[in-house]
């Protein structure tokens, strides 16, 4: 059987309208934009659909909405990361509910849980559903680093069968694998051509917001045509994106980038900030350099 959640998955941004409510209609609009440019997969709620800003009520409204529009033409993985195990497995099993073809957890993100804490978090989770999970590791936000010895140990968790590795260490992906035994598929997060090449078949990716038919080519070319000089040379196209995205203000610079291709998703929730007027013109350049044709904001 083809394995249904591999190529570029778009970790979207979560529209709000000028009063700063969750902007359904806008979210359908955008998803249905994001599938007609050919994007492998979508995840709602994640770090750059601002999970964390928003209540349990918006998180379920949202993915509604997202599965709904999907209406699986694509694979939607939900963002059911928390900090309470319970609450991780509440949200997993809506998701489930709802439709989702997956669920993408990153680690408890405060309490700095041991490797058995993290296993039994984990475990509980995949126990409680019949969809499969993600992990995500991302130890710059997460203050947990899910490193490939502790990955080989959840993958012998049945159904935790993926992970998102959001570190720039492209050894980390030879490892999961080799450690692994064939039970882990991993999707890069930061990077995906570089880790393409070390046997990733998936990428989780900001950039893919703003270029979903160019980031999900970038593994076609990469992985299952094996192009490596048009892969190449597609990566070094979008680079300025990816670039834009991989700072500090990656929500901010995401939405105002949005914004100036045409899909309006309003600002980030508190406390992050919009992207200050002296760094609108690194937007536009960046999007520029990447063939885009970018709008200035009203």
């Amino acid at each position: 059987m083809t394995n249904w959640i591999r190529g570029t998955f778009s970790v979207v941004a979560t529209p709000f309208d000028a009063n700063g409510v969750v902007d359904l209609a806008a979210m359908a609009a955008y998803t249905e934009w994001q599938v007609a440019e050919g994007i492998h997969g979508l995840i709602p709620l994640g770090s750059t659909g601002e999970f964390l800003s928003m209540t349990g009520a918006e998180r379920y409204e949202f993915a509604i909405c997202v599965i709904d529009t999907v209406a699986s033409r694509v694979p939607v993985l939900i963002g059911t990361g928390a900090e309470y195990t319970d609450d991780a497995i509440r949200y997993s099993q809506q998701a489930e509910t709802l439709g989702a073809d997956g669920v993408m957890i990153i680690p408890p993100f405060y309490s700095t849980p041991t490797e058995d804490e993290i296993f039994e978090h984990f475990r509980r989770i995949a126990e409680a559903i019949t969809i499969p999970v993600m992990s995500y590791n991302n130890p710059a936000t997460a203050n947990v680093d899910l490193t490939p010895a502790i990955v080989a140990r959840l993958s012998t968790i049945p159904g935790v069968d993926y992970i998102k590795e959001s570190t720039m260490d492209v050894a980390r992906v030879r490892d999961i694998l080799d450690l692994c035994g064939g039970r882990m598929t991993v999707f890069g997060g930061i990077m995906g051509y570089e880790f393409f090449m070390n046997g990733a078949e998936g990428w989780v990716a900001v950039g893919s917001n703003l270029m979903p038919r160019e980031c999900s080519r970038l593994i076609e070319l990469s992985v299952d045509e094996k192009d490596v000089d048009a892969a190449r040379a597609l990566y070094r196209q979008i680079l300025p994106v990816i670039r834009l995205v991989g700072s500090h203000r990656y929500v901010a610079a995401t939405k105002s980038a949005l914004g100036m291709l045409g899909h309006a998703v309003g600002e980030p929730r508190a406390p992050r900030l919009p992207t200050p007027d002296a760094e609108i013109e690194d937007v536009c350049a960046a999007l520029t350099a990447a063939g885009l044709t970018p709008q200035q904001e009203a």
